[in-house]
């Protein structure tokens, strides 16, 4: 062979430009995470003294009515809001896709709440869903409509709550299903076309299987983000109406920075959140995986 000797600096060279960003992961990510678990086994005296408990945290956290009725919460708000998420975004790509007059200014429309703080979304929507002087309501009641209490009636307000995760993330995820779409060769739908095949045929059985790939990543991060849903549902309804919105994260929140503070309890519930998290996202990549088998 005449190829040239690489030397050690050319080789080291790619994981030097690396190693900032590394740094920078392991000082804010890893090392809280890995300190988050250690602390789930002390106990906090006020946020400051630290007596080792082994899994007492657990224990507790296990045997609290507030972590299940929050765990409950954070399953239907997660179902709903996946399924919606992935279906709506899933249209606006497809919709996107085509040859639209405005196309530019619809996908930037679309994608432009997720530029927004979601804490001011949230401030935003629980102004418009008022149930007094909101302008949604204000709208209904001037065509003559029933004026729901979106935000004081437990039902509704996770209605709103799922709706409103919906609209933050839908450019987002629309972007990357679009990326999918446009990846497809259009040479297949138009021999399809040829062969007789209708626009729903084409769709089914050319598109949703070509963008499987796409959809379960669109998939496994509307799960992460549905489990991890806290700013903007927190300055919508607090958690309430009777805690019907509070979701894991706001019950971690509330036992690490609200009275009595408990950083172990908080560290014990991120640790159980993270178990869940990855077991789902394990579920759902052995799923994909075994369809793909098939």
């Amino acid at each position: 062979m005449t190829g040239r000797r690489i030397g050690w600096g050319q080789r080291l060279a790619p994981y030097l430009f690396l190693l900032p960003n590394l740094l920078i992961f392991g000082v804010f990510t890893i090392y809280p995470a890995l300190n988050s678990v250690n602390i789930s086994f002390y106990e906090s005296s006020n946020g400051r003294t630290f007596r080792p408990v082994g899994l007492d945290n657990y224990r507790r956290i296990l045997s609290d009515e507030q972590f299940w009725s929050a765990a409950a919460n954070t399953l239907v708000f997660v179902l709903a809001y996946v399924l919606i998420s992935v279906l709506v975004a899933l249209g606006v790509a497809v919709l996107l896709n085509r040859r639209l007059r405005g196309r530019g200014f619809f996908r930037a429309t679309f994608f432009l709440p997720m530029v927004l703080s979601p804490v001011v979304v949230g401030l935003v929507w629980g102004w418009l869903l008022q149930g007094r002087g909101g302008l949604i309501n204000t709208v209904l009641g001037g065509l003559g409509l029933p004026t729901p209490g979106w935000l004081v009636d437990p039902a509704l307000a996770m209605v709103a709550a799922v709706g409103v995760g919906v609209w933050i993330h839908l450019g987002f995820y629309a972007l990357i299903l679009l990326a999918g779409l446009q990846a497809i060769d259009p040479h297949l739908h138009e021999a399809a076309a040829l062969d007789g095949a209708g626009p729903w045929q084409r769709f089914r059985l050319i598109t949703v299987p070509l963008l499987r790939p796409t959809t379960l990543v669109v998939l496994v991060l509307a799960t992460i983000a549905g489990f991890q849903s806290f700013d903007f549902l927190y300055s919508l309804t607090g958690g309430g109406p009777l805690g019907a919105t509070t979701l894991l994260v706001q019950y971690i929140y509330q036992r690490g920075f609200e009275s009595p503070i408990s950083y172990g309890l908080a560290s014990a519930g991120s640790v159980l959140l993270f178990v869940v998290i990855l077991l789902v996202t394990l579920v759902q990549f052995g799923l994909a995986r075994r369809r793909e088998a098939v």
